[in-house]
């Protein structure tokens, strides 16, 4: 059938080239060396600049010694270590009861929920904390009891509170999107059998329900985990004199331009981040099917008081992220908070304040959309090269591995890896007097290392999300064309390209958005003259110019959201017309 299917493609086949596979061989050579280039290298001169003082010169583990003898410097590390629990206790505890509401309950309004409930990936975690500072600072509305009208109630937002309460608006979606999938996958006949056993429900749940589960929710924990622990934004906004190690690398290399010790703290931010994703990928490793071709999907049965129970449950989560972010949009169009709440545009009139304006929001659009096509070109490319080339096990081995490390790389310490990298004019080889010029020096300070740093900061998730696609393809395909003499460029075009196309679709609004509201990998790579809407919130909010920060704010969500729209609206007819093979 798929040859006769393939025959109609390819009705006049030509005969394939004897250098094919050498063409494999060398796109996945190159597939390589770009990784190597992206991910790899530059994380050596950071780790080498760590043993080093501010002149160069080698002392060995002084750096690390000065930051844990410095009371200062020290406690940060355990302070980031406490946010980044404590978030991951909440986000994941309550995104599991989310998740468990919208795939195991009948509760109404799942459509809705399921919208509203990841509206915060599409929000800055900057703008989450400004909105909590409206709420929650001195003069926010719960502070204050609505400005005296109500009971006013102090949060002691800025220290660990505010950050806690910024972390798990930022890494809440992210649970629920891992334990949805999770336990959207389960055998109704083993929840048959329990009811049928006389099983009560609590012990069917921690019997049935949670080992099913249990990888789901190791990697909700370490994602989180990771999250929390290497995220800028919200400390930078909140934090007060709470620091963690990503405010004291932005202190020290912004502030005091002390990149030994920002290299320093960056290791220090890595080795718990790279921990996390290791101890993950092992369990992972262990994980078995739960789902059998046999198996019978579970349909949740109506249950009154747990279905009302989950409702309001969910109900609570969806307004408080609807309210803080509200607050920003309603901040961005008064006039003097808390002053004077008459409406009014001038917070989104910036050229009376810092950070760039609008030529920061159309640069951000500018990059969002690079990122976003060359990303897209670059990671589909690159897992069709691992998934359906024949051979060569040992270097699709090694992309797939260069490929998945990203995840474990937080954002400042690619950023800061970039600058010690790309910013040099040569390059001395370890252990050696012999130095070679950095042929990528040219990079540094334009837009296109810009968009590589944000292609490499997301390549992981998009990479996953392609081979996903990509194992669903039969490989017969591949057989069956290289059987007819078609050239694989041609089998990848009319065939791979249109049956993978929704995921290759969802991979470059992924780049787009999180391109647009990420900060902390791009924080101390952009140049003056290429000023970023991420950028210009933290500079506009460092300079007290609050509202101005919560209008730019409001512009980059509802750009993100808008795209979104769009790209839902432009792309039916293409998704439709590629999957129409499925309605066959």
């Amino acid at each position: 059938m798929i040859q006769s299917a393939l025959g109609k493609v390819f009705p006049k086949s030509q005969p394939i080239a004897t250098s094919e596979e050498w063409i494999r061989r060398i796109l996945l050579t190159l597939g390589t060396v770009w990784l190597l280039v992206g991910v790899v290298f530059p994380l050596f001169p950071i780790i080498s600049r760590s043993f080093r003082d501010r002149e160069g010169l080698w002392i060995g583990l002084g750096n690390y010694i000065r930051y844990f003898t410095t009371p200062a410097l020290g406690a940060s590390f355990f302070h980031s270590l406490y946010i980044a629990l404590a978030t991951t206790l909440f986000s994941v505890g309550l995104g599991f009861l989310y998740a468990y509401a919208l795939t195991r309950t009948a509760m109404p309004a799942k459509p809705f929920f399921r919208a509203f409930g990841l509206l915060t990936l599409y929000i800055p975690p900057l703008a989450n904390a400004i909105g909590l500072v409206y709420l929650f600072g001195n003069q926010g509305m719960v502070t204050t009891g609505l400005f005296g009208l109500l009971p006013g109630h102090n949060v002691e937002l800025y220290g660990p509170n505010g950050i806690i309460l910024g972390e798990f608006l930022y890494c809440f979606p992210q649970a629920v999107i891992i334990l949805m999938t999770a336990l959207s996958l389960t055998d109704a006949r083993l929840y048959e059998a329990a009811e049928v056993l006389g099983t009560s429900a609590i012990r069917t749940f921690f019997t049935v329900t949670l080992p099913s589960v249990k990888y789901g929710l190791v990697s909700a924990v370490f994602v989180c985990f990771i999250l929390a622990f290497t995220d800028f934004g919200v400390p930078k906004v909140v934090g007060g004199n709470y620091n963690v190690l990503a405010t004291d690398i932005y202190k020290q290399v912004i502030g005091q331009q002390n990149f030994a010790m920002g290299a320093t703290i960056s290791v220090l931010l890595l080795a718990p981040s790279v921990l996390a994703f290791a101890i993950d990928r092992l369990v992972q490793r262990r994980q078995t099917a739960l789902v059998s071709a046999k198996s019978v999907p579970l349909q949740p049965k109506s249950n009154l008081v747990l279905d009302w129970s989950m409702f309001i449950f969910c109900l609570l989560i969806v307004l408080f992220a609807v309210i803080v972010f509200a607050s920003v949009i309603f901040a961005s169009l008064v006039r003097i908070w808390p002053y004077d709440f008459t409406l009014s545009l001038r917070n989104y009139d910036f050229r009376n304040v810092g950070g760039g304006g609008y030529a920061a929001f159309w640069n951000s659009i500018r990059m969002s959309a690079y990122t976003a096509i060359f990303g897209t070109i670059a990671v589909f490319a690159g897992a069709y090269l691992i998934e359906k080339s024949r051979g060569l096990q040992w270097l699709r081995s090694i992309n797939y591995f260069l490929s998945t490390i990203p995840l474990a790389l937080p954002g400042l310490v690619l950023g800061l890896a970039y600058v010690f990298f790309f910013n040099n004019p040569i390059w001395w080889i370890p252990f050696t007097e012999i130095a070679i010029y950095n042929p990528f020096r040219g990079l540094y300070g334009t837009m296109a290392i810009l968009v590589l740093c944000n292609i490499i900061h997301f390549y992981t998730v998009c990479f996953l999300t392609a081979t996903t696609a990509l194992k669903q393809i039969d490989s017969e395909f591949e057989s069956v064309s290289s059987s007819m003499r078609v050239p694989f460029y041609k089998t990848f075009w009319r065939v791979t390209v249109p049956l993978s196309l929704p995921a290759i679709l969802e991979i470059g609004i992924y780049f787009f958005v999180n391109a647009m509201i990420t900060i902390s990998a791009i924080i101390f790579l952009y140049p003056a003259n290429l000023p970023l809407a991420a950028v210009a919130i933290i500079n506009m909010d460092d300079a007290g110019d609050t509202a101005s920060a919560a209008a730019m704010s409001t512009l980059v969500v509802f750009t993100s959201l808008g795209i979104r729209f769009i790209y839902s609206i432009a792309t039916r007819g293409v998704r439709e017309r590629s999957q129409a093979w499925l309605q066959r």
